[in-house]
């Protein structure tokens, strides 16, 4: 079940966990995963998925102007890999995106091997590669990735 929203305790956790990984393998420059505070501007819609109360994923759109938006935050717990999970909120997020009348969404993710599952997922959906969007510096450690909707 996909929800806006979920329990805060375990939504904060998963994220805590999330952010945890992401220090590990990204260099400090490179780390643009939003946090707590950060899912809750006012800009971002957040989604947790829940295989009946075990917290499986979660995802956000941040919009950033009228007409695109950024997916954000898309992880999957490791106990729910390969499962479709990521493949069943990105769709959510995607027909959302166009719900709202966003023509173009973005997505910024890691470049490294320890990456390679997410472009694989978004190049399935149609994302392509694309230039550093909104206010992302040229960075070798990051793969910059668009779509048209």
């Amino acid at each position: 079940m996909i929800t806006n929203g979920g329990c805060r305790t375990k939504i904060k956790a998963f994220l805590q966990e999330h952010l945890d990984e992401m220090r590990a393998v990204s260099s400090p420059e490179s780390k643009h995963s939003l946090d707590l505070d950060g899912l809750r501007q006012p800009a971002v819609t957040f989604w947790s998925v829940y295989d009946g109360d075990e917290l499986v994923g979660c995802g956000a759109l941040k919009k950033l102007d009228n007409t695109s938006a950024e997916l954000k935050s898309m992880r999957t717990a490791r106990t729910a890999k390969r499962r479709g999970v990521a493949s069943a909120l990105l769709q959510h997020v995607l027909a959302e995106a166009r719900r709202r009348g966003f023509t173009r969404l973005y997505l910024e993710t890691g470049a490294d091997d320890h990456f390679a599952p997410a472009p694989a997922l978004y190049t399935k959906y149609g994302f392509t590669r694309c230039e550093p969007f909104a206010d992302y510096p040229e960075d070798p450690n990051s793969v910059h990735m668009t779509k048209v909707l």
